[in-house]
């Protein structure tokens, strides 16, 4: 993780994405500035307040 201060997200925003992998809902970690899918079991980064919603880019999280 970075030192980077995490730019807010718009609620509207996170009402509209999907998990690209699973099609399935995202979660806001705030705490970390990522959106977590935990269907596919991989948080998305939001980088300068865009997410990047690429399986690539993704970090893989616990199950």
């Amino acid at each position: 993780m970075d030192d980077e201060p995490h730019t807010p997200l718009d609620p509207r925003l996170l009402e509209i994405l999907v998990c690209p992998v699973t099609r399935g809902p995202l979660t806001y970690d705030v705490a970390r500035g990522e959106l977590v899918s935990a269907k596919a079991g991989l948080a998305y980064p939001i980088r300068g307040g865009i997410p990047v919603m690429l399986a690539d880019e993704a970090r893989i999280i616990a199950p």
